[in-house]
């Protein structure tokens, strides 16, 4: 979906399709029929924006052949999608029955995380629409903060010029800008935006900025205005937004906790006082994954890096980290120009969610994620933003 911000900018907003397991171009092409067209549908959208999660097998056919990637693009326009957000974080396997750690690697040490991010970047350059501004890929922050030393350090940062001049090569050949949002994580090198400001410092800012996830966010308990007014300071760009909630628990929820455990994913969980700590991750208020903050009773309250519906919040005495969205999004948009004009709604949990909040079936899996989409449509409008439907082809010169 496209928004227009007061100022004028175009604002896209869609939804990951992390969320669906595919590992091959046919199953991503099923996801359209079976997903997303019902989700465009259900919103009385006449065009949907999608942030495609390509696995790097795919990444690299597509990347290897352009007829295939016109196809792909073909494919979309039919059915009224648009993509000009890629999700590079997952490498492979993202609804495997265990992925916890392993979403982390390869990480920014390795050739292989160069190599998949440079192929997504080639990908979306065809994918764009023609009258998008730039593209964008979200992508892990690092590493897991273990093992890290200045050896690693130093490893990454060659990577990290190498895809600024990788991407740099992309824009030439195709004349279409693609931007690198690094993702603050509980429990990564870079879990706050305090530490993207230290650890990214003189990255070329042109073409890698941050990927700003807003239930993370909230888990690294940041104020939003003062985590923006801090990337802004380090000239660092939110090149995307995700916009996700996180669980928020008051002191003494145990009980209430214990169904939201699982064995797929890693559930950081932070308590208050990780707050402008030296350490985030502390184990003094901080654990690696739900069970383990259970176990330790970690003093209360505590935010919880489990994506949940932003429509949906769990039950009393669980809620969800919405208020930190809500300011999060005043603080973007509430100025002159828009903060960043890539949305994502992201909640890839869907699948591992409690059993009566689970969807049972495809139909209502697309219906949950349709309610998402216009629950953030609506906070964004309540915002001054204003819907903009799908443009002419005769108005902005589209090639075919």
């Amino acid at each position: 979906m496209r928004l227009r911000h007061a100022g004028g900018d175009t604002v896209h907003l869609g939804y990951c399709t992390n969320v669906h397991p595919a590992d091959d171009l046919a199953g991503v092409l099923r996801q359209l029929d079976t997903y997303a067209v019902p989700v465009r549908e259900g919103l009385g959208a006449d065009l949907l924006g999608l942030g495609l999660w390509l696995a790097a097998p795919v990444a690299a056919a597509l990347a290897a052949d352009p007829g295939t990637r016109r196809r792909l693009r073909a494919e979309l326009t039919a059915r009224g999608l648009e993509v000009v957000t890629l999700n590079g974080f997952p490498y492979a396997a993202f609804q495997a029955p265990v992925v916890k750690g392993d979403v982390y690697h390869p990480d920014w040490t390795t050739g292989e995380r160069l190599a998949y991010t440079l192929d997504l970047a080639r990908v979306l350059a065809d994918l764009l629409p023609d009258d998008a501004a730039r593209g964008s890929v979200s992508t892990l922050p690092l590493a897991w903060r273990r093992p890290w030393d200045a050896g690693r350090a130093d490893a990454a940062r060659r990577r990290l010029d190498q895809l600024a001049a990788g991407l740099a090569a992309v824009e030439r050949d195709t004349g279409r800008p693609v931007r690198v949002g690094f993702e603050p994580e509980p429990g990564c090198v870079v879990e706050s935006t305090g530490q993207a400001t230290a650890l990214l410092r003189g990255v070329d800012t042109e073409r890698l900025g941050i990927c700003l996830d807003l239930a993370h966010l909230a888990c690294a308990w940041e104020e939003p205005a003062d985590a923006l007014r801090r990337l802004r300071a380090a000239g660092l760009p939110v090149v995307k937004v995700q916009v996700s909630a996180a669980i928020e628990a008051p002191p003494g929820a145990t009980t209430a906790l214990r169904p939201w455990v699982e064995p797929r994913f890693l559930h950081q969980t932070r308590a208050a006082g990780c707050a402008g700590a030296a350490d985030p991750a502390d184990p003094a208020h901080a654990a690696d994954d739900l069970d383990v903050a259970l176990d330790a009773r970690l003093p209360g309250p505590w935010r919880v890096h489990y994506h949940v519906p932003l429509h949906a919040p769990p039950e009393p005495p669980l809620g969800s980290t919405l208020p930190v969205l809500r300011a999060a999004l005043a603080a973007l948009y509430s100025g002159p120009e828009a903060g960043c004009d890539h949305l994502d709604v992201e909640t890839y949990t869907w699948g591992v969610l409690p059993a009566a909040r689970r969807p049972r079936t495809d139909a209502e899996l697309a219906a949950g994620i349709a309610a998402e989409l216009a629950f953030a449509r609506a906070e964004l409008v309540a915002l001054g933003l204003a819907p903009a439907g799908r443009p002419s082809p005769a108005a902005t010169g589209v090639r075919r």
